[in-house]
């Protein structure tokens, strides 16, 4: 089939666009240049109507400020609203690791709403003498407070996406706890016997951990609000109206509905990625805590014979192509690894921050790519923890009881009534010869009645230990 093109052009040259994409010139050099990921803007369609929400605000700004004649800014609006509305997405075809700090980005935005906006005013694509990229949809910006504001919207978007799933893990955890308040199992300590308490107790404090996540990542996300909208190329304002910011930034908050306000400095702005870090910072603490949570129901479900088999995780998949019968704990194996991808991608934020000179950081892209896709992997990753694994745990309710009853660290309980030497002593007989805690001190030496005994080991005093002096 034949396709019919148009003919666009920027200081470099010309360029045959096909007639049925609504990018242009520079996408398509950006899109020519720029085969890193494979993994293009259209994957984040929250960063696009993110995007589109910044071009609409800035529309009607500049048409209140004078600068936009209403039928044109009226024409943008119209196709920031289609984008908006999930249009069009397939037209950002930029990958979303580039150089140019953003501007292909910008560009394809730029493109895109000018094309769109031209044929609601009755002209062809391309025809950018009534509505120009730059001139028009461009007006009083820059890439460097465009794309930034862009990305914070998406990424506080997407935060609270991650909040949501963190909340359902953390939910999931407490349900758990309640379901397994009386199953008694043994504390442990490098690896080694502890001193009892509840498997509801352990999985309680996996929810509580998870729940301090929550406060700490709604704290920054909190940051991603202050944005540089007006600061335009370095944080000058250059090329803007008097009064532009602020109507924008106004305008952006009663579209988004988001409280957003503009920095009070925005050369610091302009330049300075520590939101981005620190949003990072917390994202990357939740995925260390979740994967420790993950190793922890590895070695709790270890066995079945030759492990610790306090709980069972729900059998998902045979575990091996040569053992008949094998169960892996293949959920929180693939948890883990997606904690390991974020904990690598907080490293890179890290150095793509740390790596900008003077008035910007030309390495925002790759931040946005690394944030993006953290959060991604880990919205996928808690949600099948959360399913396919927790909601499914059971509890081997004898098998903890057991451990319990003949583990030496029981004999803990005695230090207040019978003094740690002693109590020392009674372990290292119980370690060498393999009798219970309970023989040696009830039945053999008789340090305490069976009536003492059984009012020190009951349930309540194990998992809530109220002291008893001797």
């Amino acid at each position: 089939m034949n396709q019919s093109f148009r003919i666009e052009h920027d200081f470099l040259g010309e360029k045959q666009i096909p007639n049925n994409v609504y990018y242009g010139v520079q996408t398509l050099r950006a899109k020519e240049n720029f085969n890193i990921t494979g993994i293009t803007n259209a994957s984040e369609p929250l960063f696009i109507e993110a995007f589109a929400h910044v071009k609409k605000a800035a529309a009607m700004a500049n048409r209140d400020c004078g600068v936009l004649e209403p039928k044109i800014a009226e024409a943008i609006i119209y196709a920031c609203d289609r984008i908006i509305a999930g249009e069009f997405h397939d037209q950002f075809v930029t990958d979303l690791i580039q150089g140019g700090a953003g501007t292909s980005v910008n560009m394809n935005a730029n493109e895109v709403i000018a094309n769109i906006g031209l044929e609601y005013l009755g002209h062809e694509k391309g025809q950018y003498e009534f509505l120009h990229p730059n001139n028009h949809v461009n007006c009083s910006q820059s890439t460097n407070d465009t794309y930034p504001t862009a990305i914070m919207m998406a990424v506080h978007f997407k935060v609270k996406v991650y909040l949501q799933a963190l909340a359902e893990l953390r939910d999931s955890f407490r349900r758990k706890a309640e379901e397994f308040k009386n199953v008694l199992k043994m504390g442990r300590t490098q690896l080694q016997d502890a001193v009892p308490m509840t498997l509801g107790q352990e999985f309680h404090g996996w929810s509580t951990t998870l729940n301090d996540d929550i406060v700490h990542l709604t704290e920054a996300q909190e940051k991603l609000t202050e944005i540089n909208m007006g600061a335009t190329a370095i944080g000058t304002s250059i090329n803007t109206p008097e009064g532009y910011p602020q109507l924008c930034v106004k305008y952006l908050a009663q579209l988004t509905k988001l409280p957003m306000t503009l920095a009070p400095d925005l050369i610091e702005a302009t330049s300075d990625m520590g939101s981005y870090v620190l949003v990072s910072a917390m994202l990357k603490r939740s995925a260390i805590k979740i994967s420790k949570i993950c190793n922890d129901l590895r070695l709790l479900s270890s066995g079945p014979r030759a492990g610790l088999n306090e709980i069972k995780l729900p059998p998902m998949q045979p575990g091996s192509s040569i053992m008949p019968g094998k169960v892996n704990p293949v959920i929180p194996e693939v948890v883990n690894q997606t904690a390991f991808y974020v904990m690598g991608a907080d490293l890179t934020i890290c150095m793509a921050a740390e790596a900008g000179q003077l008035q910007l950081n030309v390495m925002e892209p790759v931040i946005a790519f690394s944030l993006f896709t953290s959060m991604n992997y880990m919205i996928n990753a808690i949600h099948t923890l959360r399913t396919k694994c927790i909601e499914g745990i059971t509890a081997n309710v004898e098998v903890c009881r057991e451990e319990v009853m003949r583990s030496i660290g029981i004999v803990t309980a005695l230090n207040p009534l019978l003094g740690y030497e002693t109590a020392a002593s009674i372990a290292k007989e119980a370690l060498a010869t393999g009798k219970a805690i309970h023989d040696i001190v009830v039945l053999e030496r008789k340090l305490v009645t069976q009536e003492m005994w059984d009012e020190i080991y009951t349930f309540e005093n194990m998992v809530r230990p109220v002291y008893r002096k001797g």
